[in-house]
């Protein structure tokens, strides 16, 4: 199935943004995204509710909508499920959130920029004035995998009143076993390059960026989770390695598994029509362990939730959308 054949359609946007505006890393503040509108939408007045489908690292809005070989994208998931009656019609906002480090996290950060701010304060604002949506946070979710799933279980704990539904696949939780054991690989890489700058112009200038990913990564979140002003704070000293643990501490304060201990995170989730999460038994990065771990405190504090695990890994799960845009559209689709 491609987009050729699609029932709905897809429509970029451009919007200018005054909360990226001279953002530390220099990433434009000028994005332009696509969005998935309902068969039905083009020339109707029937107004819709709205997913937000967050992409994860190295990733942003538009490789949703990429052709995808054996399998649909994003779109053609939701087309399949509005034309089959699976789900109700939905508008899905496919933003781009994407930094020159790989991505944000969806946070606000000294040394990235504020891009919760943007998403919600700026982003989903923009959308209601430009298309016909149902406004009203009761019809509006966030979905996403990987780092996009943490950004949507990590929207809804702090920007309460915001979404009504959350889906996370495979989101990052549980930092202990989601980075810490990247972290000589990184003290390797920034080590070879001699030192940070040298390691971002190395990658900047590297035709083949892949081998440079893993170190990037953990640039990136250092970037989120400890900035120092506009500045990464390192969570190792070079060129030892040695875990600075001061610092680590701020990167599990992050820890979806740690922040649902405040009273008033937890709050905002039990709140949710839908909490939804899901990730492999086999997954790459042992994220399936932290959601375990984050499901097991979930019963506990009594917050109602789906789980599920399926037999895959990191990898090649976007099948997965599937499911979690059928039971997103549902929850918020009930008005």
């Amino acid at each position: 199935m491609h987009n050729a054949q699609l029932r709905g359609t897809i429509q970029w946007l451009e919007h200018t943004s005054a909360a990226l505006k001279g953002n530390p890393l220099g990433d434009p503040h000028v994005r332009r995204f696509p969005v998935y509108l309902p068969p039905g939408y083009e020339g109707g007045g029937v107004r819709y509710p709205v997913i937000y489908a967050l992409a994860g690292f190295t990733g942003t809005g538009s490789n949703m909508v990429n052709a995808a070989v054996w399998d649909e994208n994003l779109p053609e998931q939701m087309d399949r499920l509005i034309d089959s009656g699976e789900a109700p019609a939905v508008i899905v906002v496919m933003p781009d959130c994407f930094t020159r480090l790989g991505g944000s996290q969806y946070v606000n950060s000294s040394a990235t920029g504020p891009y919760r701010d943007y998403l919600t304060g700026e982003i989903i604002p923009f959308i209601d004035a430009t298309l016909r949506t149902v406004s009203h946070a009761d019809q509006r979710g966030v979905l996403g995998k990987s780092s996009g799933g943490y950004g949507a279980l990590t929207l809804a704990m702090t920007v309460p009143g915001t979404f009504a539904a959350a889906a996370s696949h495979s989101g990052d939780l549980y930092f202990e076993y989601a980075y810490l054991r990247d972290f000589p690989a990184a003290v390797n890489a920034l080590n070879d390059a001699g030192g940070l700058d040298n390691f971002l112009q190395r990658f900047d200038a590297a035709t083949d960026k892949g081998p440079l990913i893993p170190a990037l990564n953990i640039i990136a979140m250092a970037a989120c989770y400890s900035p120092d002003g506009a500045e990464i704070e390192l969570p190792f000293e070079l060129p030892s390695g040695r875990l600075r643990e001061e610092v680590w501490q701020r990167w599990i304060a992050s820890d979806p598994i740690r922040m649902i201990e405040d009273e008033a995170h937890a709050t905002a989730l039990n709140r949710l029509k839908l909490l939804w999460l899901d990730a492999g038994s086999h997954d790459e990065y042992a994220l399936h362990l932290g959601a375990r771990i984050f499901v097991k405190r979930l019963k506990a504090l009594g917050i109602g939730h789906y789980y599920e695990e399926h037999g895959g890994g990191h990898r090649g799960a976007n099948h997965r959308y599937r499911e979690s845009l059928q039971a997103v559209a549902r929850a918020i689709g009930a008005g």
